[in-house]
C-alpha cells in the first residue's frame, strides 16, 4: 500500500532536481504587515479585542488601536485595511483524518443531501457508472455513501455493484468510515467468501436468502473491512499529490491552518512529512498513526513517533480504534439500539478490541512513554 506512490515521488523529486528545489522553496512571509480597522480577536488571557495587528516576519509583533499600530508601518510595510472585518487566529482541527477530504482525487463523491445529492441506489449506481468511464484503471471507488438517507433505507449490495461491473473491483465506503460494499469482484480478490469467518472486531455481513445463509452480501464492518481498504489505498503519486493538495485548499479556504490526521495508514503516514518538508502541505498537521500497524514496533521500540514527523508535520500519539459507528450500528453499547439493528432489539454492536487486549495495548505504549488517541463512540467501548 502506497509503495508505488513513494517510489514514484522519490523518482520525481530526484529527477526534478534544481526545479523542484526552486519550485518548493519555503515562501517568505512580507518583512512587515500591518492590519488596521478591524475587529482581532487576540485569544489573549482576557480575551481583548483590538482595532489592528503588527505581524514582522511571519510574527506578531503587537496589538492595539489602528492609530498605534499604523505608527509602526514604513514605506516597506504591507498595509490591510480590514474595514471593520473581523480577524482571528487560524482554527486548529481537533478531530479529523486529513487528507481524506482531498478523496475525489480518486473517488467518487456518493454523499447524500444536504452536503450532495444522492438520494437512491439508482443514482448512487449510476454515478459509479459514469466515473469508471473516466477512470478506467484499477479498483472503482465511491466514497461517503449514507445507507440511512438513501431511499431504500439500506446499503447496497455485491449484487447492486454488480451493475456497474462484476468483473472490475468496486468498493463504496460508507460516510462513517467504518464500513464498505465489495462487489464479486473485489470479494472475489479478497479471497472472502462463505467459507470465510469474522475477523476478531469485524463482520462480513450475510445474504439469509442464500441457501446457506452465509453468502457474503458484500457488506464489510470494522475489522473486515482492513485489507479492502488497503486495496483502495494503493494510490498513485499523482492520487496523492491531488489528494493532499485539494485537501490543504480546502482546510485553507474555511480559515484552518492546523490539521488532524487521525488513525492514519503507515504508508500514507510515511508520505506526509516529506511532503510538509519540500512545502507542499501548507498547513500544520498533527499525525495520529493507527496502532494496528505501528503498535507492536512502538511497543517493541523498533519505531518511534518522531519518525514519522517532517516540515510541519508532528505526530503527538498513535491511535488506537476501540469500537465502531453508531451511525453505522457498529458502535459499542452498554443497552441495545434505541432503534433495533435488523430487528435484533438485544443488539449492542461490538467492541474492535476487546478489553483485556485494550489495556494491554495501552500499558505497553505506557511503558514506554508513547501518548494514544482511543476512538470511543459507544458507552460501552468508552467505560
Amino acid at each position: 500500500m502506497f509503495k508505488r506512490a513513494l517510489i514514484a515521488i522519490v523518482a520525481v523529486l530526484i529527477v526534478a532536481g534544481i526545479y523542484l528545489s526552486n519550485l518548493v522553496s519555503d515562501p517568505e512571509p512580507p518583512r512587515h504587515q500591518v492590519f488596521l480597522n478591524g475587529e482581532v480577536l487576540t485569544m489573549d488571557p482576557t480575551n481583548r479585542i483590538v482595532e489592528a495587528i503588527s505581524v514582522r516576519g511571519g510574527r506578531i509583533e503587537s496589538v492595539g488601536t489602528s492609530e498605534e499600530i499604523a505608527a509602526l508601518a514604513d514605506s516597506q510595510t504591507e498595509i490591510v485595511d480590514l474595514a471593520g472585518r473581523t480577524l482571528i487566529p487560524g482554527f486548529v482541527d481537533a478531530h479529523g483524518h486529513f487528507p481524506g477530504s482531498g478523496q475525489t482525487a480518486f473517488t467518487v463523491d456518493l454523499n447524500s443531501p444536504p452536503i450532495g445529492d444522492t438520494e437512491s441506489i439508482p443514482e448512487l449506481l449510476e454515478k459509479l457508472r459514469q466515473f469508471g468511464e473516466e477512470k478506467t484503471d484499477g479498483w472503482l471507488i465511491g466514497s461517503n455513501y449514507d445507507d440511512t438517507l438513501l431511499a431504500e433505507k439500506r446499503h447496497p449490495t455485491r449484487d447492486d455493484l454488480d451493475q456497474v461491473s462484476a468483473t472490475r473491483p468496486i468498493a463504496v465506503v460508507h460516510v462513517s468510515g467504518h464500513l464498505m460494499v465489495l462487489n464479486s469482484a473485489a470479494l472475489e480478490e479478497m479471497h472472502i467468501d462463505e467459507t470465510t469467518p469474522d475477523p476478531e472486531g469485524g463482520h462480513i455481513v450475510r445474504d439469509m436468502n442464500s441457501p446457506d445463509k452465509r453468502r457474503p452480501n458484500g457488506v464489510l464492518e470494522e475489522t473486515a473491512t482492513h485489507h479492502a481498504r488497503e486495496k483502495t489505498l494503493d494510490l498513485s503519486a499523482s492520487d496523492v499529490w491531488q489528494m493532499t493538495k485539494l485537501a490543504s485548499n480546502e482546510y485553507l479556504e474555511h480559515g484552518v491552518t492546523t490539521a488532524s490526521s487521525g488513525g492514519m495508514p503507515k504508508a500514507l503516514a510515511s508520505l506526509l512529512g516529506p511532503m510538509s518538508e519540500y512545502n507542499q502541505i501548507p498547513v500544520r498537521v498533527a499525525l495520529f498513526p493507527w496502532f494496528n500497524e505501528v503498535g507492536e514496533q512502538l511497543i517493541s521500540g523498533e519505531v518511534t513517533l518522531d519518525q514519522f514527523e517532517g516540515g510541519r508535520v508532528v505526530v503527538p500519539r498513535v491511535k488506537i480504534i476501540a469500537d465502531g459507528s453508531i451511525q453505522g450500528f457498529t458502535g459499542y453499547l452498554s443497552q441495545p439500539y434505541h432503534r433495533p439493528y435488523k430487528g435484533d432489539e438485544e443488539y449492542r454492536g461490538y467492541p474492535a478490541v476487546l478489553r483485556d487486549a485494550l489495556f494491554e495495548q495501552v500499558e505497553g505504549l505506557y511503558k514506554q512513554r508513547v501518548q494514544v488517541a482511543i476512538h470511543g463512540n459507544g458507552d460501552a467501548a468508552i467505560e
